[in-house]
């Protein structure tokens, strides 16, 4: 037990001098992230392979964006739940505190922020190693201006709170990726696919008030500020992660009827193969067309 509690002891203080140490805290939880986007990747085909029959049927660059959408999915609940819970749940940015909510952050805000910073690294560098299967430049640029925003403010600590509500909006990625899934599984016309645009609709309409609310709150800062050395470049992030939020927006729209090609042609692999996988796969996750 006394060897037990001492290496306890030192694992603790492993984490509190060095791994979670201010001036560390950043880049150790953007390695978490790019670990975690593996783990993620590796969950996704293990799950696809043992539970959908049409997986095998893929072809090896489609069963990589399959795997990479189940990253880009888990990403996206992760990074949604973290932004709610710290601008709706916690007193962070709430207006009960003092002082201006630019320079606000904390352990978790920051470290969430690295995970971010983690994943979008992993996925930009998919899209490179094998572009354009993943996406065009459009992507590319979705990316990078997302990777500089999310690391400006998770380095400096500046305009975290407008960096969560635009990160609100990865709400809309499952729905996104799950709408390429029913495609790719060829249950374009079955129930799921009709429900899950409704709910991407949906999604769109709460997601276009954030942007708005986002930008209304956007001036206060500078009416509350009268000394110029608290008018620092957060606006950088703010910018940057308007800009992100307007390419992610170009992405959505062109994203399904560019990659519908392109899989309309990997995937019409016999329209006898097709016609009899369909029902099968129907029949497996319970969906009638």
């Amino acid at each position: 037990m006394t060897a037990m509690a001492a290496y306890k002891y030192q694992a603790q203080a492993l984490m509190r001098d060095y791994l979670l140490a201010d001036p560390l805290l950043p880049y150790t939880s953007v390695l978490i992230g790019i670990v975690l986007c593996k783990m993620a990747y590796d969950v996704t085909r293990i799950l696809s392979s043992f539970y959908f029959k049409g997986y095998t049927l893929l072809t090896k660059i489609q069963r990589i964006e399959w795997n990479n959408r189940g990253m880009s999915s888990a990403h996206a609940i992760f990074i949604t739940a973290v932004s709610l819970y710290l601008v709706v749940l916690t007193d962070l940015f709430s207006d009960r505190v003092k002082g201006p909510i630019t320079f606000r952050n904390s352990v978790i805000s920051t470290s969430a922020l690295g995970v971010s910073v983690g994943y979008f690294i992993t996925d930009l560098a998919m899209i490179f190693w094998l572009y354009p299967s993943l996406g065009g430049m459009e992507y590319v640029l979705h990316h990078t201006l997302s990777l500089v925003a999310i690391a400006y403010t998770m380095l400096s600590g500046e305009g975290q709170f407008y960096t969560y509500m635009v990160l609100i909006s990865e709400s809309t990625t499952p729905e996104i990726n799950l709408r390429w899934f029913l495609d790719t599984a060829g249950l374009k016309k079955s129930s799921a696919y009709l429900v899950n645009g409704i709910l991407m609709f949906v999604a769109w309409l709460v997601r276009g008030k954030d942007i708005f609310v986002h930008i209304r709150i956007l001036p206060h800062p500078f009416t509350l500020q009268s000394d110029n050395t608290d008018a620092r470049l957060w606006v950088l992030p703010d910018i940057c992660c308007a800009i992100s939020a307007l390419c992610n927006e170009h992405n959505v729209v062109h994203e399904d009827p560019k990659r519908g090609e392109e899989n309309t042609g990997k995937m019409a692999m016999m329209d006898n193969a097709k016609t009899k996988r369909i029902p099968e796969l129907s029949t497996r996750f319970g969906i009638t067309a």
